[in-house]
């Protein structure tokens, strides 16, 4: 049987970042989202809310989408965590970055990496979604510039370039 966790007590976490092992020394309840910006140098993910509403903060973690806020440290020992920074060779970043450009689903850039990774993650699942689908995947992420629907175009125009590229 495992001692108790010491949670006032800097622990020794190891888990794997897009595809890097790694190793920090972090209080066990400290937030994903603080050791993967504060003390890994990835700020790709945001802090939007603090509060796992805004989406801003998405990694995947052993390949499901999570907000990384709400996300204890101690809970990621031993996972596999990609982060947008580690998606930069993924087939679908070349058409969702077009995509989003073309349909200005970019704008301020805070709700983007987590749009993205939302983005890659339904379209892993789902290659041709419908617009339904579309909402339903990116559901989890909150933008206040765009409207929403230049973000699910590009999604869709992404997807078509998929399959005609």
């Amino acid at each position: 049987m495992n001692p108790p966790l010491d949670k006032s007590a800097k622990c020794d976490v190891s888990f794997a970042v897009n595809g890097e092992a790694k190793k920090v020394l972090a209080y066990p309840m400290e937030r994903l989202l603080d050791v993967l910006r504060n003390d890994l140098g990835l700020t790709g993910a945001k802090e939007g809310c603090g509060e796992g509403e805004c989406g801003s903060c998405c990694v995947l973690l052993d390949g499901m989408l999570v907000n990384s806020c709400l996300i204890p440290v101690a809970q990621a020992k031993g996972t596999s965590i990609v982060t947008i920074e580690g998606m930069s060779a993924h087939a679908l970043m070349k058409p969702l970055q077009e995509a989003f450009l073309e349909c200005g689903g970019a704008q301020c850039g805070i709700c983007t990496p987590g749009m993205i990774l939302a983005a890659v993650h339904l379209l892993e699942k789902k290659p041709q979604p419908a617009l339904a689908d579309i909402r339903e995947g990116l559901a989890g992420n909150l933008c206040r510039c765009t409207g929403y629907m230049q973000i699910f175009e590009a999604v869709a125009k992404a997807a078509q370039q998929r399959v005609v590229g």
